[in-house]
């Protein structure tokens, strides 16, 4: 499965402004030079991330947006389910059902629908916070991104890699 880049953009900024102190604002230009992306398909996405409820818009001068819940309440299944707008992966899964003439006996049907689900089920077992383990370093290269700095939690353990 592919995300998105509205997705991926999503969770970019989600990022950025979890990396960020809680009271601290961001300016979309801020996270467009950071990133080296478009600043309007930024504008997009923090649209409808503040829709969603997980940023806030503060307006004015000196004005900006950031996280408007707590890094450990923004669930990624949930924003990957959000944004994306086709979790649909073959054509049968749409609501209209397609137009495939084996979908009602096809058994990659079952296997691909049991893939997606488990898919987004590890995705639900993370927050926002369990992406900022290593914060200090992301915010330094988001804060400076054409410096090249070795990571300091370079042995840390990252979501989904840890040793049992």
């Amino acid at each position: 499965m592919r995300l998105t880049l509205y997705t991926d953009y999503s969770l970019r900024i989600l990022l950025y402004l979890g990396a960020k102190e809680r009271d601290e604002l961001s300016t979309i230009q801020g996270i467009s030079d950071a990133y080296q992306i478009s600043k309007n398909h930024l504008m997009k996405v923090s649209h409808e991330l503040g829709k969603a409820g997980y940023i806030e818009t503060v307006r004015g001068r000196g004005g900006g947006i950031r996280l408007a819940l707590a890094p450990g309440d923004i669930n990624i299944g949930e924003v990957v389910r959000r944004m994306e707008d086709d979790l649909y992966l073959v054509e049968c899964f749409h609501p209209s059902g397609g137009h495939c003439p084996i979908s009602p006996v096809c058994g990659l049907k079952g296997v691909l629908g049991k893939a997606l689900k488990a898919y987004l089920q590890v995705l639900d077992e993370y927050t926002l916070q369990d992406l900022l383990i290593n914060k200090d370093d992301l915010r330094a290269l988001l804060v400076q991104p054409e410096q090249v700095m070795p990571p300091r939690t370079a042995d840390a353990p990252h979501p989904g890699y840890e040793q049992h």
